[in-house]
């Protein structure tokens, strides 16, 4: 059997955590077995949806690396995705579903009332055999015992969603429908429809849901439960889909910082855990940092300047090897990108604030004399390097008694208005001489030292 899987979200906002992972897991267990992943966009629901939903869908599954194996070329895609296949629309396949429907009713398992179309649902229990949970026996509650059956067809000719998954999956040869436990209720009517078409239905697995660092169920409204989230925070996809991955799988090793390959070959639905899993920012936070700590220099660069020109600073008004130099000395000490502007701003300002109690603590009078003094051995120096420059810092320091420390603080507030950062004598050196000379005039010129 050659696997075939699919992922089906409605484009009702954006890309839920959960529903990615939902995706990665459907994307993994294809990969793992040399199947197909089918991408199809349950948007049948047109006072819900909207196309910008569809996109951010779309967007947030290319940048995860889910690409999707099938679909109608759109013929409209640019840019990067150009000849790119689209998803499988359900607004696009109504007139198969009301042929589903009008067979139903020509066989009489499915009956018009009140100009709707109802399915007639079996009322012995249903046994799903869950590869995740397990056997499940499905009965009909008291109050389902009065009227099993459900609707299938609203008396406004719309197909409802079990109409529309059962008849896709069948259409699609979906082999193996993996989705979030939340689906478990569904299934049994799923089940039915399948059997009331002649058709086996396929293996079912329905993954734990993901939950809040405080057990409560994560929904829509939570910081951190879009994708998008991560994106602007300047995560790395590759750490965001590893750490996916561990929220209800585990492999056999307990190893936690896996490649996408290896991902791929680890994966199997054997592994996926029966509990819920709760999310743990700080640990996604600290694969993050493994990622970065690897992250290729040139791909360090592309990100940082994508990360610095959102936060309004212009990297193209200087030289690419000045621009490559700054954020050399970044490199390997933030964690996620949305950092950078802060740590390393500095190099693409002229005009900044300074940090209020960096100045209290280092703007002090006794501070002026001993930077001017600095200033004036910085602008003789040979060669403005960061040796010559440590070197020229603690003479200086040392000629007037003081521990380098004393000169370090108030240059580097001066240089790039916060107390930590970039090492100074190496941001000073890409800082070149007259930007530095530049900035602590512009110091000295403050009223605590002008006088």
């Amino acid at each position: 059997m050659k696997v075939r899987v699919r992922f089906a979200p409605s484009p009702t906002g954006y890309l839920h955590i959960g529903g990615a992972r939902t995706a990665l897991f459907n994307w993994l267990f294809a990969r793992h077995y040399g199947g197909t992943f089918v991408l199809r966009i349950e948007d049948t629901d047109a006072a819900r949806n909207s196309q910008e939903a569809v996109e951010v869908i779309l967007d947030s599954l290319r940048w995860l690396g889910l690409h999707w194996d099938e679909g109608p070329l759109t013929g409209e895609a640019t840019g990067p995705y150009k000849g790119d296949r689209g998803p499988y629309f359900q607004s696009q396949r109504r007139e198969l579903y009301l042929r589903r429907v009008e067979a139903l009713l020509s066989r009489g398992l499915a009956y018009e009332q009140e100009g709707a179309v109802k399915f007639r649902m079996r009322r012995d229990p249903v046994v799903i055999q869950d590869l995740i949970v397990g056997e499940v026996v499905r009965r009909l509650t008291d109050r389902e015992a009065e009227d099993p059956d459900f609707v299938i067809l609203r008396s406004d000719g719309q197909p409802v969603f079990h109409l529309t998954n059962v008849v896709d999956d069948l259409e699609m040869g979906i082999t193996h429908v993996i989705r979030g436990e939340d689906h478990l209720s569904n299934t049994a009517k799923h089940i039915a429809l399948f059997e009331a078409f002649g058709v086996k239905p396929p293996y079912y697995a329905h993954i734990p849901l993901i939950l809040n660092p405080d057990g409560s169920k994560m929904s829509k409204r939570d910081r951190g439960a879009a994708v998008h989230f991560y994106r602007e925070e300047g995560y790395l996809p590759e750490a965001l889909v590893n750490y996916l991955a561990l929220l209800g799988w585990s492999p056999k090793d307990n190893r936690e910082k896996l490649s996408l390959d290896e991902l791929v070959e680890r994966f199997d639905l054997g592994q996926v855990l029966r509990h819920n899993a709760r999310f743990d920012p700080e640990k996604l936070l600290w694969l993050q940092g493994e990622y970065m700590r690897e992250l290729p220099v040139e791909r360090f660069y592309e990100l940082g300047v994508q990360a610095l020109q959102k936060a309004g600073l212009d990297t193209g008004r200087y030289p690419v090897g000045y621009v490559k130099a700054a954020l050399d000395t970044c490199y390997g000490k933030i964690k996620r990108f949305c950092e950078l502007p802060e740590y390393g701003g500095f190099y693409f300002r002229e005009e900044f604030d300074y940090d209020p109690e960096g100045v209290a603590r280092h703007f002090v009078p006794e501070n002026a004399a001993r930077v001017r003094r600095l200033r004036e051995a910085l602008a003789q120096v040979s060669s403005f390097d960061a040796a010559t420059l440590e070197a020229t810092l603690k003479s200086v320091a040392a000629e007037l008694g003081v521990k380098p420390a004393v000169l370090v603080h108030p240059v580097r507030l001066a240089c790039t208005g916060r107390t930590a950062g970039p090492s100074l004598y190496h941001l000073m050196e890409v800082l070149g001489r007259d930007r530095v000379l530049a900035r602590l005039d512009r110091a000295l010129a403050r009223p605590e030292w002008a006088g």
